[in-house]
């Protein structure tokens, strides 16, 4: 039997990334102490008053169909938040709610993108990133993101790789992996750039309330001249601890949405209006529980870096933004797949292999800074215990 050419371009971009996470999962289903490092969920409860307000919305009927671009209440809410936020008047037709992030980019890439385009995306980059792209048939263009430049993309590495088949630059701040949060003068040259050749700017903003002290959080919607070609994402997942809600949005142009409006229509046709009410009432106001996640990430990466301080080949990178931090691991010579299987095996931690992030991770481990402090700690001091047993051999 034959399948859809889409079915091939993303085969092997699933599942396959997690191994380490699958098989520490089986591990722990098992009844062996796994202390697991590997997903970015937020470790807190999803906030009482969002619950609340959803609970209330379906008891009050909201249960029907919505629309392809989103509840009108919704849309008005993030238009006052972004108008608020980026200092330029954003309307509600310029807004787009969608069933979380992924959805959000699977959506824009496939409004913007056609087989022969390409798109300019960092590398590390989230591992579904190398997917939504993929599925329209464009194809990627990687911009290794320099640990010397602080994995913060740099024009002139993104000019080294335009062609006339360019068609998006794809950002994403706060980064996943990294933790990298661009500047403005980053966002200003990489805009001429966009601007010069006629790109897209994409920009994935869901870590945008994860921002630890000394960093303003700087976006390319914030820029006039860059009005028309700019496509912003963001939800509640992180923000509100909310993953399981589903809850997306994009904000861009009037004529980005009006093309996006009829894929939206064929997709799913709208979102949930409980889940819109509820999340109308989370963008609203300050986030209640992003602070203390923050508070605590930032801690956690610290806790990490002084527990592998002077451990041979282990080089904590800090954040500045964001759920996870990276080990370099290059200097033992292994991937970071193999180190991160070997480590599974030996003593219980589970983190996850630069690879599944891009090629510029090779080497690399990302850890998950959302378990205890206690838990942070005693991973730490097993993998300089792992690390220390390899050299002594």
């Amino acid at each position: 039997m034959r399948f859809a050419p889409v079915t091939e371009r993303l085969a092997g971009l699933g599942g396959a990334k997690w191994a380490v996470h699958a098989k520490a999962r089986a591990l722990k289903a098992a009844g062996n102490p796994i202390i697991e490092l590997t997903i970015g969920e937020p470790d807190v409860a999803t906030p009482p008053a969002l619950l609340q307000a959803a609970s209330d919305a379906m008891m009050a009927g909201r249960m029907g169909y919505s629309n392809g671009q989103g509840e009108a209440g919704l849309l008005q809410a993030l238009a006052a938040r972004y108008t608020a936020r980026r200092g330029r008047v954003i309307t509600p037709s310029q807004v787009m709610a969608w069933p979380g992030t992924q959805t959000v980019l699977y959506g824009v890439m496939s409004t913007l993108l056609g087989p022969g385009d390409e798109v300019l995306v960092g590398d590390p980059m989230y591992a579904t990133y190398e997917g939504v792209i993929a599925a329209t048939g464009a194809t990627m263009v990687p911009v290794p993101l320099r640990p010397e430049a602080g994995f913060r993309m740099q024009a002139a590495d993104v000019a080294q790789r335009i062609t006339d088949r360019s068609r998006v630059l794809f950002l994403n701040t706060p980064h996943n992996p990294t933790g990298a949060m661009l500047r403005e003068a980053d966002i200003a040259a990489l805009g001429r750039l966009a601007i010069k050749h006629d790109l897209w700017i994409v920009c994935d903003e869901v870590y945008e309330e994860m921002v630890f002290d000394g960093v303003p959080f700087a976006s390319p919607l914030s820029d006039p001249a860059l009005a028309k070609r700019v496509v912003v994402a963001a939800s509640i997942s992180k923000s509100h601890a909310a993953p399981g809600f589903r809850s997306g949005w994009c904000v861009g142009p009037e004529a980005f949405v009006s093309r996006a409006l009829p894929l939206a229509e064929t997709m799913l046709f709208g979102n949930q209006p409980f889940i819109a009410d509820a999340t109308a009432v989370a963008v609203s106001a300050p986030s209640p529980v992003a602070g203390g996640m923050v508070t605590r990430f930032a801690r956690r990466a610290n806790l990490l870096a002084d527990g592998l301080a002077g451990v041979p080949g282990c080089h904590v990178h800090r954040p500045e933004a964001g759920m996870f931090a990276l080990i370099d691991v290059r200097a033992h010579g292994m991937s970071g797949e193999a180190f991160a299987f070997a480590l599974l095996e030996a003593t219980g931690v589970a983190v996850m292999p630069g690879e599944s992030f891009g090629r510029a991770l090779a080497g690399w481990l990302r850890v998950s800074l959302t378990q205890p402090d206690d838990l942070i700690a005693e991973a730490a001091a097993r993998i300089a215990g792992f690390v220390q047993t390899r050299v002594a051999a």
